[in-house]
């Protein structure tokens, strides 16, 4: 079994649980919804990748670690694409859980979400139970007050924001979570993997940002424009689109460069070099800025 098919797996698990005969039908569907088809899978695809480089003595406990993650994240999605927020109707080329389900039960399913983060994790970690707490901990500081993703959505209700501080908590937080969750799901120290994830997530959200001016709805799979739209603060914007795409290289040069001396660090750093390609791929940005010259090309 690949990463791909272990982190399907812990989260068709994860999912399962929530569905029974006596449950609401509609929110179950909702859930499910909001989950599959998937985007990349990146963070749990770090988690993984981090967990393995760390010798992975429980990899199941790992993909769990991944997967609620990931659960912790399309939760995210789906109260970002709600009414009060971004009021989208389409996420991933399809209707968003709030345009296909409307906005009562997408608000339930993304609060359903959450609990099943929390829930799958516990269960996988009976292997390793002494793991759980700092998983545990990780997982929420990733979500909660005061730098996870709830502050990152909430900085967008504050008159004034500095971009880095947005970008960490809004993007930057579940990157943290993910190496860090992947160090702790192996027994590893996980200090020395704090750094991958504090770069990746910053660049992750300086493409996203890119991405946002520079393609159009169907290539994202969702409305685009909406960082002008709704006033949010983006790196486009502020540094111009050459000079988000030169810092995103330069992000991703750091990214790469923190990863610790382990048997796993060639293949993460050709992870990180794959993903970097992925969201802002090359051919783009010569198209759009003939005169930036990517470092990561």
């Amino acid at each position: 079994m690949d990463n791909s098919e272990r982190i399907e797996a812990a989260l068709e698990a994860a999912i399962a649980a929530q569905e029974a005969p006596e449950g609401p039908p509609r929110l179950a569907a909702a859930i499910r919804h909001s989950v599959f088809p998937g985007g990349a899978r990146i963070r749990p695809h770090l988690t993984l990748a981090v967990a393995q480089a760390c010798g992975a003595d429980d990899v199941g406990l790992a993909a769990a670690a991944g997967a609620a993650i990931e659960l912790m994240h399309c939760a995210s999605l789906v109260h970002d694409d709600l009414p009060c927020f971004d009021n989208a109707t389409m996420r991933r080329g399809r209707p968003s859980v709030f345009g296909a389900y409307g906005e009562r039960l997408a608000v339930l399913a993304g609060d359903a979400l959450i609990v099943t983060a929390f829930q799958s994790l516990a269960v996988a970690a009976s292997k390793n139970p002494e793991r759980m707490g700092p998983l545990m901990s990780t997982v929420a500081a990733g979500v909660a007050a005061p730098t996870g993703i709830v502050a990152g959505q909430a900085w967008e209700c504050e008159p004034r924001v500095a971009l880095t501080a947005y970008q960490r908590a809004k993007t930057g937080a579940l990157f943290v979570a993910a190496t860090v969750a992947g160090a702790q799901a192996a027994g590893a120290a996980s200090a020395p993997w704090r750094a991958l994830g504090e770069w990746l997530g910053e660049a992750y959200q300086v493409a996203d940002d890119i991405r946002d001016v520079a393609m159009d709805p169907e290539q994202l799979g969702k409305p685009s424009g909406q960082d002008a739209a709704l006033g949010r603060p983006s790196s486009a914007a502020e540094l111009g689109l050459s000079g988000a795409i030169q810092y995103f290289d330069q992000l991703i040069a750091y990214a790469s460069a923190s990863i610790p001396s382990c048997r796993g660090s060639a293949q993460l750093r050709t992870l990180v070099r794959q993903e970097s390609r992925r969201l802002v791929p090359v051919e783009l940005t010569r198209k759009l800025v003939p005169s930036v010259t990517r470092i990561s090309a």
